[in-house]
């Protein structure tokens, strides 16, 4: 059966696929339906200027499709209920937004009988890997066309075949990889390539406008950040553009990851975060007081096995679904309100009001008094706890040998 020239192109108006946009018509002579797929982070004005591009580029139809609140309900509203931080570093702001650009594209080409879907994606990064596995799930039929990685092109040759095209890139512009999303921006270039250097100040999108000190809270309800400064939003999606808007013009969230890749390689990606931040650690600090010993110590195991399998794209493992579950049931008491300073580079967890708060006077306090119990019940718990610990120790004296 002969194939279509319909291909799909995950179309992001940056560098890369500016070149696949390019290429793909000319060079393949394939028709090009560029989708652009909004996981947050771009104002109406980027949006319509990435439209431009692509038709300036020769696309035969081009298309944005938002899917912020499917991210968040099928993906951040789990990654806050784990508090998932790559190296307790990272909140995986490109690698969990990738599969559901993967996902969007997969199902706009099978909608469109594209015989073909392209990303831009390199040879030496996770990328490849997450998109080629989504489109091998969802859309085994398709052929999956890499440009880039096919070509094993620098970001130099990128420009220049452009230039040659006639379409002007701004080198300066280039030099850094910026990718947008509701659950933070990731930023590579020179610096990130190596291992000694960090991004200078110009390479973050967001730059440092505010040094007086603000105050602000967060309100969770079952572990969802549902509002800010004692206002209710209507989907938690605004209270995290609200707390970006706040927070980013510190500064807050800047940090580079270095991490092993899903290809066996070390590699190292900037980033800026400050709403995924401040969220996750303050709904982590709400946990600490609503959440048992054992809930925490289990979702710790669970979170980052999430994380680890969401980096890796493997987003349609089912064990995923059952930790989902999981992570449901641990939020029913995560609710209540946490207060903040932002400062610039940094901010304070100040403390927590909820009504679930098992730091309660009433039971005791700590390093004080007790009221639940007596000093003979806590002689007898340490003489039992410890009571095994004490026979091992015994054994050992008494069986040198075993040293």
């Amino acid at each position: 059966m002969t194939k279509n020239n319909k291909v799909v192109l995950a179309y992001s108006g940056g560098l890369d696929t500016s070149y696949c946009a390019k290429y793909l018509s000319e060079d393949r002579g394939l028709e090009v339906h560029a989708l652009t797929v909004d996981t947050g982070g771009f104002s109406e004005e980027e949006l319509k200027n990435i439209e431009t591009r692509a038709f300036q580029l020769g696309v035969k139809t081009f298309k944005i499709e938002n899917v912020v609140n499917e991210y968040y309900e099928k993906c951040i509203k789990f990654l806050i209920y784990g508090n998932v931080l790559k190296n307790n570093t990272y909140p995986l702001s490109v690698s969990a937004e990738r599969v559901f650009q993967a996902m969007a594209i997969a199902n706009y080409a099978k909608s469109i009988g594209a015989a073909y879907v392209a990303h831009g994606s390199t040879g030496a990064g996770n990328d490849q890997v997450r998109f080629d596995m989504i489109f091998n799930i969802v859309i085994p039929e398709a052929e999956i066309i890499t440009p880039i990685r096919d070509n094993k092109l620098s970001r130099e040759a990128e420009i220049e075949y452009l230039a040659q095209k006639g379409f002007q890139i701004d080198a300066k512009k280039a030099a850094y990889s910026i990718n947008k999303g509701i659950w933070g921006t990731s930023v590579g270039g020179k610096e990130t390539l190596s291992s000694r250097n960090t991004l200078p100040e110009a390479a973050f999108p967001s730059q440092i406008t505010k040094n007086t000190p603000e105050k602000i809270s967060i309100i969770f309800k079952n572990g969802e950040p549902i509002g800010l400064n004692g206002k209710i939003f209507n989907h938690p999606t605004q209270t995290i553009e609200a707390i970006e808007q706040l927070a980013a013009p510190f500064g807050i969230g800047r940090d580079v990851h270095v991490g092993d890749t899903i290809i066996g390689i070390k590699g190292r990606v900037g980033f800026e975060a400050a709403a995924a931040l401040i969220i996750l650690k303050a709904h982590h600090l709400l946990e600490k007081h609503t959440l048992t010993k054992q809930q925490l110590f289990w979702k710790d195991q669970l979170a980052t096995v999430y994380g680890n399998f969401l980096h890796e794209g493997l987003y349609y493992e089912p064990t995923m679904r059952d930790i989902e579950q999981f992570f449901i049931s641990s939020q029913a008491r995560v609710s209540g309100e946490v207060f903040i300073t932002l400062k610039p580079y940094q901010f304070i967890l100040e403390g927590i009001d909820s009504p679930f708060d098992l730091m309660q006077s009433k039971f005791g306090t700590y390093g004080e008094m007790n009221n639940a119990w007596t000093g003979d019940d806590v002689k007898g718990f340490a003489k039992i706890f410890s009571n095994q610990m004490m026979i091992h120790k015994k054994m050992e004296e008494n069986n040198p040998q075993d040293k």
